[in-house]
């Protein structure tokens, strides 16, 4: 199944099928042009090329050390008439000059980012790099390859192993690793490896502690809304252009093409753990918690190479992700770090990541390390310090800065996570959303309180007046918050969207993190061109949908429960699973679905079936009415309870509005 087919609406890591899907679409629906930049944003697009190090080459001749050869434009076929990827789209970053609507420092990360190729990182350890958003490392084992994180799609990370067979001998992969579990590191594994080699033990494939239940499950029960979110986030409905798309901070883009995932056949539990593989020592350190929920890092003694995973990168990360997630723990993240410094630096020779490039010789090592330490526990440590003086998120936002030592660090810039929104993580991770003054206990709700704010500003044709002017002096922030007041309270209102879609568009070009530069352009294109008439597509594909548990799918069933519907209804229902033995008991009452463990006498229905049929009707290749009639689901009892239960869950709108209300 490929991302243009099956979109999944669960969350990032999976809602990257989703964005897969979207990549490249931009031009499905008619659009108003970007405007240029304002004077505004030259200026301060130029100040900011007057404030940092951009003499400093360093991270051009680590991106290229060691190349060894590239196929044009980096081009993979995809499936259908859009290539699962290519660079081409991104020769205006070719430039030496930055173009007038990007931020300088961003540019130049996009440019890093650009370099595409394989690369030999030391004797026996070689990565490709720009052909998906991660890199894939390969290990050369005594008689087979190692091959850690086979990026996002099966399409590229084929490529990539190809790339790599046209220069160095050609092995058989007999070892996967998944660093974490989100799909831009294990999403290609069936374009390097056969499933039934892994199944008849000729392939290994080595996770973290917890990957099955992380990789698909985070933030599964919001995965709709997330994957929304994600498309602002990744800017995947924006052309790639000098207006439009130009980086993630991360890596270049999300590749298109087929989402796969192949089971763990071991994981690493302990906290430290030594392996040795195919003649490959590996020293194991999980960091759960830190840029995953299930992660871990790797150190290779035998050739000097310590491997980050996503801890440690050449962009400050994010402790809250602005697709929505779980908060990140500052804190333990930099202890993770400073444990894998004290452990390994002092041995390693070159530092690799599955994002961006080498670093190389002990002191840079020890150097980056200690300032991405510091960086994470800076964020953490300051915004205790502000919220325990009484600061808002905002407040905090607006206030803390980097200390000079840390931002004249092009690693710890902020092209992907940024300081601002990951200082209101922290009060979110320690406070919540509220700011303990009542008057925002129970605001208004948006479309009331904007259309009240609009009446005491003198109506929505003075307030567009005053933001006009507003607009002329460059004050894009205050523009885009009072237009998207107007358009909340009047969606109609076309000189609102379109002075509102201008200031976002000008926020965005002198925005540094990619993802804050994606997340303006695409509210400014939806306000100029509405919601895109786009396919959402279903909410699962048939690998990872095997990764959900069976407590989380009937979670997800109680999330899908319309209580308007279920008012006033009771019904109890046993569900046998033939193929695990596991058996559940759930109770729709009160308008909620719960489940428990175990069966009911005297329940309204019971229903006997695999899980491998529930995952066929979840995808839609047979129906409940169906596979009774095929002998694979029996159904003793009331069999009308069940309709009546699919009947009373919701679907959910993938492209939902995000810059005006829901009608």
């Amino acid at each position: 199944m490929t991302a243009s087919s099956a979109c999944s609406s669960f969350s990032f890591p999976v809602a990257l099928v989703a964005l897969a899907c979207a990549f490249g679409s931009a031009h499905a629906f008619a659009q108003i042009a970007p405007k240029p930049p304002e004077a505004a944003t030259l200026k301060a697009n130029a100040d900011m090329a007057k404030t940092l190090p951009f003499a400093n080459r360093q991270d051009f001749e680590d991106a290229m050390r060691g190349f060894i050869g590239t196929v044009p434009d980096a081009l993979v076929p995809g499936a259908g008439p859009r290539p699962a990827w290519s660079m081409k789209p991104y020769d205006f970053l070719k430039s030496n000059e930055p173009a007038d609507s990007v931020n300088p420092s961003l540019w130049r990360q996009a440019q890093l980012n650009a370099i595409h190729g394989l690369f030999r990182v030391t004797d026996r350890v070689y990565q490709v790099r720009g052909f998906d958003i991660a890199n894939m490392t390969i290990v050369e084992g005594d008689t087979s390859l190692i091959v850690i994180d086979p990026l996002l799609a099966a399409e590229t990370a084929r490529a990539a192993l190809a790339l790599y067979y046209q220069h160095r001998p050609r092995k058989p992969v007999g070892t996967v690793i998944y660093t974490h579990g989100h799909a831009d590191h294990f999403g290609g594994v069936k374009g390097v490896v056969d499933e039934a080699d892994v199944a008849a033990g000729k392939v290994q494939v080595i996770a973290p502690s917890g990957f099955m239940e992380t990789a698909v499950a985070e933030n599964i029960l919001a995965g709709n809304a997330m994957s929304r979110r994600s498309q602002y986030q990744f800017g995947t409905l924006l052309p790639p252009g000098a207006r439009g798309q130009v980086d993630t901070g991360l890596g270049k883009a999300l590749a298109r093409g087929t989402i796969t995932l192949i089971a763990p056949t071991s994981t690493v539990d302990k906290t430290t753990e030594e392996r040795t593989i195919d003649g490959v020592q590996v020293v194991f350190q999980l960091v759960p918690g830190s840029e995953a929920p299930s992660e871990m890092l790797m150190y290779l003694p035998q050739f000097r190479v310590l491997n980050m995973a996503e801890d440690v990168t050449h962009t400050m990360h994010n402790l809250y992700t602005i697709r929505g997630a779980e908060v990140r723990d500052g804190n333990l993240w930099a202890r993770y770090i400073d444990q894998a410094r004290v452990a390994f630096a002092g041995k390693t020779d070159v530092l690799i990541a599955q994002h961006h490039w080498p670093t190389t010789g002990q002191a840079r090592i020890a150097d980056l390390l200690k300032k991405q330490r510091d960086m994470y526990k800076f964020i953490n440590d300051q915004s205790l310090r502000l919220l325990n003086q009484g600061y808002t998120a905002a407040d905090i936002a607006e206030t803390l800065r980097m200390p000079a030592s840390l931002e004249q660090e092009w690693s710890a810039r902020g092209y992907y996570g940024t300081l601002r929104h990951n200082a209101k993580a922290v009060y979110q991770k320690y406070l919540g959303w509220y700011d303990a003054n009542p008057a925002n206990l129970n605001p208004l709700p948006p479309v009331d309180y904007a259309k009240k704010t609009v009446q005491y500003m003198g109506g929505a044709d003075a307030v567009v007046a005053r933001a006009r002017d507003d607009f002329k002096k460059g004050e894009y922030r205050w523009v885009a918050s009072a237009m998207s007041q107007v358009v909340y309270a009047d969606p109609t209102n076309r000189a609102a969207r379109e002075l509102g879609a201008d200031a976002l568009e000008q926020l965005g070009y002198q925005s540094e993190a990619g993802t804050w530069r994606s997340a303006y352009l695409v509210g400014a294109m939806e306000l100029r061109n509405g919601v895109p008439k786009i396919p959402g597509g279903s909410s699962s594909n048939a690998d990872t949908l095997k990764a959900v548990s069976n407590d989380l799918f009937f979670d997800f069933l109680g999330v899908r429960l319309d209580a308007a519907k279920a008012e006033g209804k009771t019904m109890v229902i046993n569900w046998n699973f033939t193929d695990s033995n596991q058996q559940f008991v759930l109770t729709l009452e009160n308008s909620a679905l719960t489940h428990i463990a175990g069966q009911q006498p005297g329940a309204d229905a019971t229903v006997t079936l695999s899980r491998a049929t529930l995952d066929a009707i979840t995808l839609k290749e047979t129906s409940f009415p169906a596979a009774v009639l095929a002998g694979k689901v029996k159904i003793d009892g009331d069999r009308t309870k069940l309709g009546e239960l699919m009947a009373m869950l919701d679907t959910f709108e993938p492209m939902f509005p995000v810059v005006e209300p829901r009608k």
